[in-house]
């Protein structure tokens, strides 16, 4: 961690799940082509796992919402190289 100046290390609790993004795509999932079905074998479930997640990916402003719910946000700063302590 020390050696890449690049790399910004932000300490979360170790559960928190309304900190993760992910979970709000689990719940677009969820209440979207998961909810009230039965899958007839893995084939199945991967293939309706996909085609929600690539429904969630043609939409920018789901992810957006998924992450605004965090509170977070992905601002990037520009880095400098760190002073020798």
């Amino acid at each position: 961690m020390d050696e890449h100046d690049w790399l910004t290390i932000i300490q979360l609790p170790s559960y928190a799940p309304d900190l993760n993004p992910v979970e709000g795509v689990w719940s677009l999932l969820r209440r979207g082509p998961l909810a009230s079905t039965t899958f007839s074998d893995d084939d199945h479930l991967e293939s309706i796992l996909r085609c929600g997640l690539r429904h969630i990916q043609l939409r920018p402003n789901l992810i957006d919402g998924c992450l605004t719910e965090t509170g977070l946000n992905l601002t990037h700063y520009p880095t400098t190289p760190r002073q020798a302590q």
